[in-house]
């Protein structure tokens, strides 16, 4: 099993250097490049910039040189954690999305814990029950979370709070929190906030669990060796839990690859909405305005959440299924 986890290790390296390549291809596709934006933006307001000011910006930011010098450029920063220069923010990219990275970092994994504990035991549950109240019940929960974009889930519930209990949500912290320093009020604070946001992002994700194991556990329920098991009198709860549930669960657990960049990436309409602060916010501004660093970065740190999940996905199908270890 360690040797399994090594080799898939291993294999995350180059493919972190390819998707960094392929990424900073991508985000310099458009034509122009952070100054053109920045010159229309100017023109647009009716302000005007010299020819001579923007040659000498073009060579502040290293936009003279080659596509391909640029990307080794940065990419050698990276390996010493020098991530380069903000366009649009004038600052370090580490610097700005440091932050942003431990947040979005809490935000995903709490999310993810909630969408995976409920939506394995609401899914087994469903599985196990079917037909009865409480999967109809779950089913519409489901359907209806699957069905509701995040930003409208997040103003249905930011409105609902505030109508019952007079306080607004929005943001991780009240504003007398936002800037001052960690004391145990800012934490219990920042819990008071936490919760909607995770119960959003991972609301929908958790939908989409409960529908995959429900189906693959009736799946396996209606094969000849439950019905030969059955009739041998092995218990069903003993029956449930070490044959079909193990089985079952294996697409449940594949999913693990997408969930936590999806978390990430798909949470970006969510954080405008809830005021977070988050990567995903700054990824869109930093894809419109072509901050190449900026976006490259973020995109590269989505490529590790995809990479993580994928060998914890791995690593939890070899421990379910010992054939994929075996090979």
């Amino acid at each position: 099993m360690l040797t399994y986890i090594l080799r898939r290790l291993l294999f995350a390296i180059p493919l972190l250097f390819l998707i960094a390549v392929v990424s900073f291809i991508i985000i310099e596709l458009p034509p122009g490049d952070y100054l053109t934006v920045y010159v229309m933006n100017l023109k647009q307001s009716g302000e005007q910039i010299d020819q001579a000011a923007l040659e000498v910006l073009r060579a502040r930011y290293g936009l003279d040189k080659p596509l391909f010098t640029r990307f080794f450029i940065w990419l050698g920063g990276v390996l010493k954690g020098d991530f380069g220069y903000s366009f649009m923010w004038e600052k370090p990219v580490s610097e700005l999305i440091g932050p942003r990275l431990w947040y979005t970092v809490l935000i995903s994994v709490l999310a993810t814990v909630f969408a995976w504990t409920f939506g394995f035991l609401i899914g087994v549950y469903s599985g196990i029950r079917q037909y009865s109240v409480g999967d109809y019940v779950f089913t519409v929960l489901g359907y209806v979370g699957l069905a509701t974009p995040n930003f409208l889930m997040a103003l249905i519930l930011l409105w609902a709070v505030f109508v019952v209990f007079g306080v607004s949500l929005g943001g991780l912290f009240s504003p007398e929190y936002a800037n001052a320093p960690w004391s145990w009020a800012k934490f219990i604070d920042l819990l008071k906030h936490i919760w909607l946001p995770v119960i959003v992002i991972g609301g929908s994700s958790m939908a989409g669990l409960i529908r995959i194991l429900r189906a693959n556990l009736l799946d396996e329920l209606e094969k000849p060796y439950v019905t030969a098991a059955k009739a041998r009198g092995v218990p069903e709860k003993k029956l449930y839990w070490k044959y079909p549930l193990r089985v079952a669960v294996i697409p449940f657990a594949s999913t693990a690859g997408w969930v936590l960049p999806e978390i990430v990436s798909g949470a970006v309409v969510t954080g405008i909405v809830l005021n977070l602060p988050t990567v995903g916010v700054i990824l869109l501004d930093a894809l419109k305005s072509q901050d190449m660093y900026l976006a490259g970065s973020l995109v590269m740190f989505l490529s590790i959440f995809t990479i993580i999940g994928t060998i914890i996905s791995d690593i939890i199908l070899a421990w379910l299924d010992p054939r994929i270890r075996f090979e």
